[in-house]
């Protein structure tokens, strides 16, 4: 049976060349997410499923004093995000590794550098819950992270349920992101704050563009 890794590597082998350009005009709300950061200097930021470091490089160029990390299950992805990386001439700000969002170590992967092993200031999770098969697992890892740091915060983004938009174009959506193994999570607001309680974070959540995307968030108070 074809592990996750190799399936991950086998979509995006040939789509990371040309990626960033489609998906920005349907990935909506990544943009707010990442002037919602509200980092302090220094900050820390973990993206889960970081692809090809685009929401990194933009997280580093809005908030110049924060220190990023990303992992992806695709190595071939990362290839990608490391090339782009080194362009944007971030390299000495992004750190990448290749890792599962349901079952990391941070410190294994990062050592301690730049984050003291003690969590992220933000966990961010773009457009990759509705990827991952165990996406429980993988918003319960981030809490986690989140969780450590004081006022750590999980972002989330991704597929909402079209709820305000009409049938035939949630119908339509829905089909072509089956075709990618793409599945909207429509327990995701529950799960948040199921999440929420487990790990004491107060959790928020928020529809955008009629419901084509939801916003949620996890908060240490």
């Amino acid at each position: 049976m074809i592990g996750d890794a190799q399936r991950m590597d086998a979509i995006y082998k040939r789509q990371r060349h040309f990626y960033d350009l489609t998906r920005k005009y349907y990935l909506l709300g990544r943009d707010r997410l990442i002037a919602g950061l509200d980092l302090a200097e220094g900050g820390t930021v973990i993206e889960i499923g970081c692809g090809t470091a685009r929401n990194l490089i933009a997280i580093a160029k809005a908030w110049p004093a924060a220190r990023l990390f990303g992992i992806d299950l695709s190595e071939a992805m990362l290839t990608t995000a490391r090339a782009n990386v080194a362009r944007a001439g971030l390299s000495d700000r992004i750190m990448l590794a290749q890792g599962d969002a349901t079952d990391f170590d941070a410190c294994a992967l990062f050592g301690h550098a730049g984050f003291g092993g003690d969590g992220f200031d933000r966990v961010v999770l773009s457009y990759t819950l509705s990827m991952i098969p165990d996406w429980r697992a993988a918003m319960l890892q981030a809490a986690r992270l989140a969780r450590m740091a004081r006022g750590g915060r999980v972002e989330i983004v991704d597929f909402g349920q079209q709820e305000r938009l009409p049938d035939v174009f949630r119908r339509g959506l829905f089909a072509w992101l089956d075709r990618f193994d793409v599945t909207p999570r429509g327990a995701l607001p529950e799960v948040l704050r199921e999440v929420g309680i487990q790990e004491r974070l107060t959790a928020s959540f928020i529809p955008l563009h009629r419901g084509y995307a939801w916003a949620g968030r996890l908060e240490r108070s």
